[in-house]
């Protein structure tokens, strides 16, 4: 993609605007409001505007997920008498995701994406919406549903015209990621949090308006919302490595590069003393274990609870250049090297 502009002194990047962006999906719904944890709003407008997407990369969660969803639906049927839930592939078909293209909601032009199971009545009309999760942080649920979740499901229900969700969450163990075929939902594992679209939000309609006016500006007239040079960190290098040319953006880097050091400065307020502490229990430690090494040992191991500290020996050579230079010979074997210092101050 190209014409991208980057704004360094609003934190801000202008694009081309779009002409097939991506829709605000459930996913993507709470994080625009910054209510998401595992995204930001900068991170949600590159992926709307196509102006970088991290590849999909399936991972022993997402596997998970893919496994035990259907299992959750088995144990909606089966404990809460849900018999009339559907399926994507019942209402789309077998290859739903390619006929969809991923969006369940092709009449709207901001809002689509996904929902995972539907309620529906004797006439197939949809009566709630139910979505899936699984995770091992079962502490993230213990008060109430994860806001993010919560407005991935709401989202959906107000496209369907809906207004019962039920949010269904079964809290995995470190083998079960292994074995996730083996994974039963029950009472002890799984619980079903239900709630109603309008109760819970009883202003959701400022939710809509919300997105709504953060597409016009920032989808359309193709702004960023402001980057985070902490939170947005990862996808800021792969834009840098992108989309920066030394021949037009040497000024807008400069001034990045000032801004970079003046954050790195505040943190390093808080990190030099934990940094000096690292280093003084590695040194501590170290010369521990090298009082433990016999003469043919070639590591050492320490090992507290889940952590393991390793001292690799090796035995090599180098040049002593102080008995060169009393042999007179090390001037005869000295080379030129040019190298070069940047300083950087701010006036």
């Amino acid at each position: 993609m190209g014409g991208v502009t980057w704004i360094p002194e609003g934190r801000m990047l202008r694009i081309d605007p779009p002409k097939k962006p991506k829709k605000i999906t459930g996913t993507r719904f709470a994080a625009i409001m910054g209510l998401n944890t595992w995204n930001t709003p900068f991170k949600t407008w590159c992926e709307i505007t196509r102006t970088y997407t991290e590849p999909f990369e399936e991972t022993i969660y997402t596997r998970a997920g893919k496994i035990i969803e259907p299992k959750q639906a088995d144990y909606m049927k089966r404990a809460y008498f849900m018999q009339n839930l559907i399926t994507p592939t019942e209402k789309y078909g077998e290859d739903y995701f390619r006929t969809t293209r991923g969006d369940f909601f092709p009449e709207d032009k901001i809002f689509g994406g996904m929902w995972d199971y539907l309620l529906v009545d004797e006439n197939g009309k949809p009566t709630a919406v139910l979505e899936m999760k699984t995770t091992k942080r079962s502490e993230d649920w213990a008060d109430d549903i994860p806001p993010y979740y919560a407005l991935q499901a709401a989202l959906y229900a107000y496209l369907l015209g809906v207004e019962d969700v039920y949010m269904v969450a079964s809290f995995l163990e470190d083998g079960d990621y292994q074995r996730p075929e083996s994974f039963i939902p029950s009472a002890e594992n799984t619980i079903v949090v239900p709630f109603k679209l309008h109760e819970r939000y009883p202003n959701f309609a400022e939710y809509i308006e919300y997105a709504r006016s953060w597409w016009e500006n920032n989808v359309e007239y193709g702004i960023s919302p402001q980057y985070d040079e902490v939170a947005d960190r990862e996808v800021l290098r792969e834009l840098r490595t992108l989309y920066y040319s030394p021949e037009t953006d040497v000024q807008a880097m400069v001034k990045e590069l000032g801004e970079l050091i003046d954050t790195i400065s505040k943190y390093r307020k808080i990190l030099d003393p934990l940094e000096k502490r690292i280093n003084a229990l590695k040194a501590t430690l170290k010369q521990s274990m090298i009082d433990s090494m016999g003469p043919y040992d070639d590591r050492a191991v320490l090992r507290a609870g889940s952590h393991t500290l390793t001292l690799f020996k090796s035995t090599g050579t180098k040049v002593d250049r102080e008995a060169l230079d009393r042999d007179g010979i090390l001037d005869k074997y000295t080379v030129t090297d040019t190298q070069y210092k940047m300083t950087f101050k701010e006036e």
